[in-house]
């Protein structure tokens, strides 16, 4: 089968299984990948979430797939897992089991309350699931199992053996009640027939796009990206074995491959959210953490605009002069919240009363002027005709006559060239930045839409957080001018700094 036939099969079984199982589609997703890479994935949530159902029906894509399922307790034998002895082979003195219809000889399993697997069962168990070998006495079979579907209800109690068993599981999906009222009355009033899947993949068809996956390259901002994630996790107490990670990346592979691509690019990187969490708490954080590296290629335009504000807030403060006297605008107002009590009648109570915006300082008392520069001015607490409607000028003058204080607002030479360094550093960051947003804009979109793999939930979220990225850049832009204007000399804000020094 080529791969567009194949991707088309692919859409075609999620499309079923989606009309029929409501509010499913990443586990249907993460299902089908499982199958694909031979993986196996953990389904945690209480009963009645048709976790049976749909690991059941996944194994009826499979032409000819054998379906093996099974409750585990406490007091399970393995027996119940792996099949009875065998009493001819006991007449011949050997140790053998009678296999089929068993775990060592099914293509897909579903084993319920999995973490109740005993001692007995856990070492085979894990050999199967990792190894794909069933020793059955003396001879060691090849077990054909693609993917076990494990079930729980709660996550295993601290436990060596447990916790080897629980790493086996490479897809974790936390499964909850149907949410929508309109997907529940569709559930439970409406007499659909039952499901049967139509479409079918060949055990060939996962074979061949597995050896097809083994030769796909990894993009290297893929790499630079898990290497990025790889670190924050384990700041965050969070740690991934190695045998994860080494199966995140065939998993990246193989989805890359059905998709027809030629390398794992990073939007397939979004697929790892369903594979690093341990407690499901921690799933949001890791989401997060997955989709702000995603976007520009895990471009943190947050952080930089942390630091172009932190530079705009250090040149202010080398530039501020505390003015010698209180200046008021006569036409900016500020509110200011009166106590209940204060007025006279109670149905004034809680009104705001006008307040002019006041200057205390050189810079914001420029930056006002250069905005408006028509307004005009009140001098100290004097709102009378003497001080009550001067223009900025005439403040300066009466400033340099009374104080001696001059509007000197320039930066020592030092303190210009480290910030000059500085914005040359943001500024190289931000064009950087700039360019891999536009590079990517237009081809953003139809890259979420071809990838089969990436649910609708997380494309939206891409391209919210894609436009929000795309506005931190204009906002740090218009930041960066601003420090350059307060750089320039002899311009700051547009105004010739002779224009406000008096004569």
């Amino acid at each position: 089968m080529k791969i567009l036939e194949l991707k088309n099969t692919i859409l075609n079984i999620k499309q079923e299984f989606s009309a029929y199982f409501k509010e499913r589609d990443a586990e249907i997703n993460g299902s089908l990948l499982a199958l694909l890479s031979g993986e196996h994935i953990l389904l945690l949530g209480p009963p009645g979430t048709a976790k049976t159902l749909l690991a059941s029906k996944i194994c009826e894509t499979i032409e000819g797939g054998n379906f093996f399922h099974y409750l585990l307790t406490r007091f399970s034998t393995p027996e119940e897992v792996f099949g009875p002895l065998s009493l001819k082979a006991l007449e011949r003195d050997e140790f053998s089991r009678r296999v089929e219809g068993y775990l060592p000889t099914a293509h897909i399993a579903l084993l319920d309350e999995i973490f109740k697997a005993n001692s007995s069962i856990l070492n085979s168990l894990l050999t199967v699931l990792n190894e794909r070998k069933y020793h059955n006495g003396k001879e060691v079979m090849d077990v054909p199992l693609f993917s076990v579907f494990g079930a729980s209800n709660e996550l295993p109690e601290e436990d060596e053996s447990l916790e080897a068993l629980y790493d086996r599981f490479l897809f974790r999906y936390s499964v909850d009640y149907i949410q929508h009222e309109e997907n529940l009355e569709a559930l439970i009033f409406e007499n659909a027939e039952d499901f049967l899947p139509s479409t079918k993949l060949s055990v060939e068809n996962i074979k061949e796009i597995q050896k097809k996956a083994k030769e796909m390259p990894v993009d290297p901002e893929v790499r630079t990206i898990i290497r990025g994630l790889r670190r924050e996790l384990k700041n965050s107490n969070i740690f991934v074995s190695d045998r994860r990670w080494k199966k995140i990346i065939n998993v990246l592979r193989v989805a890359s491959a059905v998709n027809g691509h030629t390398s794992v690019d990073r939007m397939t990187v979004v697929l790892l959210q369903h594979m690093l969490w341990d407690l499901p708490e921690q799933k949001e954080t890791i989401r997060k953490l997955i989709l702000d590296r995603v976007i520009s290629g895990g471009t943190d335009t947050g952080k930089l605009k942390q630091n172009v504000l932190d530079l705009r807030n250090s040149v202010y403060s080398c530039l501020q002069q505390e003015l010698p006297d209180l200046v008021s605008c006569n036409k900016c107002f500020e509110e200011e919240k009166k106590p209940a009590g204060g007025l006279k009648s109670s149905r004034f109570a809680g009104m705001t009363a006008p307040k002019k915006l006041t200057f205390n300082n050189a810079l914001d008392l420029l930056k006002h002027h250069t905005e408006f520069p028509s307004h005009t001015y009140s001098l100290g607490l004097d709102y009378g005709n003497t001080n009550g409607s001067l223009t900025f000028e005439t403040v300066a003058e009466q400033f340099r006559r009374r104080y001696g204080f001059e509007f000197k607002l320039s930066l020592d030479y030092g303190d210009k060239k480290l910030y000059e360094k500085e914005y040359e550093h943001l500024e190289e960051r931000l064009n950087y930045f700039r360019k891999h947003v536009q590079e990517e804009e237009k081809a953003l979109e139809e890259t979420l839409r071809e990838n089969i793999w990436i649910s609708g939930q997380d494309s939206k979220e891409i391209l919210v957080k894609y436009h929000s990225k795309n506005t931190d850049i204009y906002e740090i832009a218009g930041h960066l001018n601003e420090i350059r204007a307060l750089l320039e000399k002899p311009k700051i804000f547009d105004v010739e700094i002779e224009e406000i020094k008096v004569a």
